[in-house]
């Protein structure tokens, strides 16, 4: 099964229609007959989506619909209302309310079930990156990331036609109902990476671009394309053809518009997606800034522990693979202790910050810099000799000692230095019953020279020597 879907109808003749059509398609359904049944199920068993009927026995749909997206359970979870009405007012009211579609009496199934598909598959997307959002902790129901919150910027829409004057027509309809920005794009204009046509939050497409399907083939392209594949894409109809609308769906549209545009229900639609659209935004955002948090040091912005050793194997890798090789550094602030007891442990992240800041700045973008452990930190050159990583540890000893760390809270400055010891890697000639060294290996080398580094005096880079 790919699905459980709740369908609220009040005669159970229609459940049992929409349950055969939809168990046929392999999707599991529940059932319930009025509307405070339906909120009770939908807020205990999480349907991926609800068929609901306009009219129940306790409360209308649009009640329902809003008592559903006013629950931060139930608020993502995509409606379509049902009706025998034709009523343009009960349309609008519904859209209003936030149901993702309204659909009219007899149920047209190869629509319904293209409509169903498409709002299943965006509500997937969203599920999945709100659970990773919510995995790194960075979202909050308010949607910020890092604290902020969503400003209510105005949309940017792609009118796409065959020709201008067609979607101009379309902006001139829309224009008193809208507070989107519009822009006039022909197909080709469309798939342009430039900035003007690549950053639309909604695409209108025209079915008929001057050839059969182009409007479809559009659709399909902009879905391949990475600066438009998030966007939503709405294709606009002459009539509703069930064929061609299915397959408009299926092929990446978000939405169904026939002609003539009704303004009113246009906008609430344009506003729908939009609004949808910047939410998924957001979430990839937070995934995004959650993706970083994982492998970066909180407190000096540097590579931790977790991604060092990831990339230090890959330096590893590639200096077998070139023939060339790579240095390992691992530094550690001698005494540190004694700044953290003197001075308290706010002064202590003072001077690691200035510490990593130092180290960060005279090295190259391409040498990998992480904080390891407490007050130790690892650096890995790549393609380096035991003179120019030797000389690059005495430049960083020489950095970090050479101007004391203020300590503005404490209205004074102390000294600190470091120790370090140095290792190069691989032995790219092993013996024949001798592994080949691993990156850890190394690490491991350079680490057992800093211990001598220290015992011998502190302040100074030892480079380990073979016994």
């Amino acid at each position: 099964m790919t699905g459980n879907i709740l369908i609220v109808d009040d005669l159970a003749t229609n459940r049992i229609i929409l349950k055969v059509k939809l168990n046929a398609a392999c999707y599991e359904t529940q059932q319930a007959a009025d509307g405070e049944t339906a909120l009770a199920l939908a807020r205990e068993t999480q349907p991926k989506l609800i068929l609901l009927d306009m009219m129940l026995p306790d409360l209308s749909g649009i009640e329902v619909c809003r008592r559903l997206r006013a629950d931060p359970a139930t608020q993502h979870i995509p409606v379509v209302i049902i009706t025998a009405s034709t009523d343009r007012d009960s349309r609008l009211q519904a859209l209003a309310a936030g149901a993702d579609e309204f659909l009219t009496k007899p149920l047209n199934e190869v629509i319904l079930l293209a409509r169903i598909r498409s709002l299943l598959r965006a509500h997937e997307t969203e599920a999945e990156l709100r659970m990773r959002s919510e995995t790194w902790g960075d979202l909050a129901m308010d949607g910020g990331v890092g604290g902020e919150t969503l400003l209510p910027m105005p949309g940017r829409i792609g009118m796409v036609a065959g020709q201008p004057s067609v979607a101009m027509g379309w902006r001139n309809t829309l224009a008193n109902h809208i507070k989107e920005r519009v822009t006039i794009l022909t197909p080709a204009e469309a798939l342009t990476d430039t900035t003007s046509a690549a950053s639309q939050d909604l695409y209108l497409v025209a079915e008929d671009l001057g050839a059969a399907g182009s409007g479809l083939r559009l659709i399909a392209d902009l879905r391949a394309r990475l600066q438009s594949r998030h966007a939503a894409i709405a294709l606009v109809l002459p009539e509703a053809e069930p064929e061609a609308a299915a397959m408009a769906l299926d092929v990446g549209a978000n939405d169904l518009l026939t002609l003539p545009l009704d303004p009113q229900e246009t906008a609430l639609r344009i506003a729908l997606h939009i609004q949808r659209k910047r939410r998924a935004d957001h979430l990839r955002q937070a995934v995004s800034h959650g993706l970083r948090l994982a492998v970066t040091d909180p407190l000096t912005g540097l590579y931790n522990r977790r991604y060092a050793l990831a990339h230090l194997d890959r330096i590893a890798a590639r200096a077998q693979e070139s023939g060339r090789q790579f240095a390992v550094m691992v530094l550690d602030l001698d005494r540190f202790k004694t700044v953290n007891d003197t001075y308290g442990h706010a002064a202590g992240d003072t001077v690691l910050e200035t510490v990593a800041a130092r180290l960060r700045d005279n090295l190259r973008p391409s040498d990998l810099i992480s904080r390891i452990v407490g007050e130790e930190f690892l650096v890995a050159l790549p393609d380096a000799t035991i003179a120019t990583a030797r000389q690059a540890a005495e430049r960083l000893c020489r950095i970090v000692s050479e101007a004391p760390v203020g300590l503005p809270e404490k209205h004074c400055a102390v000294r600190v230095t470091i120790s370090v010891g140095l290792a190069l890697g691989p032995n790219l000639t092993p013996a024949p019953q001798i592994p080949a060294e691993t990156a850890r290996d190394t690490w491991a080398r350079a680490d057992a020279a800093l211990m001598e580094a220290k015992s011998d005096g502190r302040n100074q880079v030892m480079v380990f020597a073979a016994a």
